[in-house]
């Protein structure tokens, strides 16, 4: 190692050791404590496993969560896991097997993947949205030998669940007599030992499906990691402490709401919960719990914006340090109208499952530049690329490339993504403006060719979203004869806009080049969306 990448190399570890201090994460306890958490993570690592080890013996009576139930203490989850854990074993469920979880956001996912931490068994999740036929595909390319899953989900598991053993992580009625088809978790708690159990050889692999926007859903499989340095480099931009709580809205089986199911473990954070969203809901949540983190995808903060200013103004939410969100593109409009409600809390995270993070843009950075992405976080590198693989030049756009700790193992079914010099692809399209902040044009894959010239949707979207009269937009390519493709803007109006579609036009016109402008414009009430807030895109292609 030369001088020079010693230095850097030195520094790194400074920004680390600098991130992970300011959470506040460590702090004087007693003796006996320090040594039964450091003891819990020397025996399990830095897994969920570890975590609710380590908390249990530092923070006993601290709650580790909060549902629709009642509260939980991390003791009391440390507890019911190792019981859960050793009923999973006796239904045959070992180390190195995967078990499929879908479930909605509450204790018996939480309770499901710690256990499988436990054991050594790998975590599949599935997306509460998926239809039927989705789940048994799944079911069948991955092969789990057991299936967890909430008990509204039962007729869409049941035929990919066929031969494998079931489990349901939430009926109704609550409790170990609830009426469920299949055994409940509550059922296997209540009469599990939930004596320590040893650690497994190897640690269960994580499998979080892509969304399945654009085809179908692929597994992107992730060994957990005993690194601290994923962590870091997300509280490097985002400024989240330990011993608080955090209100997480976004689903957990996406990869943002795991990412602050995996964060809260070393903060030490009680995770607010609720299986279904509801904008009001989440405000009461923030203000009875005093959650000092909100974690959304866009749609759901659009919607709690959605609400009248006397119905937000009802709940003091000044408790709330962090609104971070992700999942999809935000509107720089939506950004600006955020801060100006709650303040200057917001942080934009950009990635995909496969990379995990590439940038995250702060209150400042979306002050400066509403509609940015943000910059890379420590121990992250962001490239563009053109088309041969080169680098592209200083203000000209190309393929996004990162690279990370994070970064999958490739897809399940053998598949990876480009690979370029241990870059790898987002699949989106970006540039970099004069700060050095990262601005997503659009899929790499959504580019139009109309009438031999390139356009990318989101210049266009973002456009029609600082639209007084539009809630929201999407512009999709539709085949043309005469162009080969054209515009085509699908449109939600604000309550009482009067637009037509030849207003909408002229906007575009006045603002971009002739040939952005949509040749068709369709007003609808809502735009089709999957769970985690994305645009089905390939919906509104059709009817064209």
């Amino acid at each position: 190692m030369n001088a020079q990448t010693a230095t850097r190399t030195a520094r790194h570890k400074l920004q680390v050791v600098r991130a992970l201090l300011d959470t506040g994460m460590f702090e004087p306890l007693r003796p006996d404590k320090v040594a039964r958490s450091l003891s819990a993570l020397r025996r399990w690592g830095a897994t969920p496993a570890g975590a609710y080890t380590g908390a249990a013996a530092r923070y006993p009576e601290r709650m580790a969560l909060i549902d629709e139930r009642g509260a939980l203490s991390f003791k009391q989850v440390h507890l019911r896991t190792n019981a859960l854990a050793r009923e999973l074993r006796r239904a045959g469920i070992s180390e190195g097997d995967g078990v499929a979880i879908m479930c909605r956001n509450h204790r018996g996912f939480i309770e499901a993947t710690v256990a499988c931490s436990k054991l050594g068994a790998g975590a599949l999740y599935l997306n509460t949205a998926f239809a039927g036929p989705q789940i048994t595909d799944v079911l069948a390319r991955e092969d789990p030998v057991a299936v967890i899953y909430d008990e509204e989900f039962a007729g869409l598991v049941s035929a990919g669940a066929e031969g494998r053993v079931r489990f349901v992580a939430w009926s109704e009625p609550p409790g170990p007599s609830g009426g469920a088809p299949d055994p409940t978790l509550e059922q296997l708690i209540a009469r599990g030992e939930d004596a320590e159990l040893e650690p497994p050889v190897e640690k269960g692999r994580v499998v979080i499906l892509t969304s399945g926007t654009t085809g179908t859903p692929k597994g992107a499989a992730r060994h957990q990691s005993d690194s601290m340095e994923p962590a870091a480099a997300l509280f490097s931009k985002i400024p989240m402490k330990a011993r608080e709580s955090t209100m997480v809205a976004a689903p957990m089986f996406h990869s943002w709401g795991f990412a602050h199911f995996l964060l809260g473990l070393p903060l030490v954070s009680t995770l607010v919960l609720r299986r279904r969203f509801d904008p009001e809901e989440t405000l009461n949540a923030i203000a009875q719990h005093s959650a000092s983190a909100l974690v959304v995808v866009p749609v759901m903060l659009q919607r709690i914006l959605a609400l009248p200013p006397e119905t937000i103004a009802r709940y003091d939410v000044s408790c709330l340090k962090v609104i971070a969100v992700s999942g999809s593109a935000l509107p720089g409009e939506l950004a600006t109208r955020a801060m100006d409600t709650f303040g200057d809390i917001l942080y934009n995270l950009y990635g995909s499952t496969e990379v995990a993070w590439a940038t995250i843009a702060t209150p400042a950075d979306l002050r400066a530049a509403p509609g940015t992405a943000g910059r890379p976080p420590i121990g992250t590198v962001v490239k563009l690329l053109d088309d041969e693989g080169r680098e592209a030049r200083p203000g000209d756009g190309g393929r996004i490339f990162v690279s990370n700790e994070m970064i999958f193992e490739g897809y399940t079914d053998g598949g990876n993504k480009e690979i370029v010099r241990g870059l790898v692809s987002t699949g989106d399209v970006g540039h970099f403006d004069q700060g050095g902040r990262l601005f997503v044009d659009g899929r790499d894959d959504e580019m139009i060719v109309s009438g031999g010239e390139n356009v990318f949707p989101r210049e266009v979207e973002d456009l029609l979203a600082d639209h007084a009269q539009i809630e929201e937009v999407a512009v999709v390519g539709v085949e043309d004869q005469e162009f080969g493709q054209r515009l085509k803007a699908i449109v939600v109006p604000r309550a009482g806009a009067e637009l037509t579609a030849e207003a909408v036009q002229a906007y575009v016109k006045d603002n971009l080049a002739r040939y952005k402008v949509p040749r068709d414009v369709v007003f609808v009430a809502e735009l089709p969306r999957n769970a985690t807030g994305k645009i089905l895109k390939r919906e509104l292609r059709t009817g064209s």
